[in-house]
């Protein structure tokens, strides 16, 4: 799956997208390791985990949910940019279409998301994104968005 913008290509990762970010020396984290493998013993999966950003052909960073929506039709929704690449929207840009698809799926009423209260980049992401604070806990601060 794929989706554009004006400045953004983002796709879901899969086994080949994932041989394609390493040749082009992008540091995949565990957990598209372990999405692979989850994704292997569920397809259904596509879609509702990581997603690769790409800028002119480089790969930028990778968003996505982490899992499928619940039974109250709610995702959460994480994200990460290579430090280059901060600073000009290409986060709120991504996030921001990655929302959007999910709710044209019909099975998303909520997009939550967590940040550190000292990250105010990622706060000023979601505050772009219309999210809402729902509360804090500890140095957690937590979001919601409703379709």
């Amino acid at each position: 799956m794929k989706i554009q913008t004006n400045r953004l290509t983002i796709v879901s990762c899969t086994q080949e997208i994932v041989t394609t970010a390493l040749k082009n020396d992008y540091q995949v984290g565990p957990h598209i390791s372990s999405y692979l493998e989850q994704l292997k013993k569920d397809p259904t999966l596509l879609g509702w985990g990581p997603w690769f950003v790409m800028y002119n052909e480089q790969f930028i960073g990778d968003i996505g949910f982490k899992g499928k929506p619940n039974q109250e039709n709610t995702v959460e929704v994480g994200y990460g940019i290579i430090p280059i690449a901060q600073g000009k929207g290409y986060a709120t840009e991504a996030v921001g279409e990655l929302i959007r698809w999910s709710f044209t799926t019909g099975k998303v009423d909520k997009i939550i998301a967590e940040c550190l209260v000292t990250n105010v980049p990622s706060i000023r992401v979601l505050d772009k994104l219309g999210m809402k604070q729902t509360y804090q806990n500890l140095d957690m601060l937590f979001w919601e968005l409703q379709r």
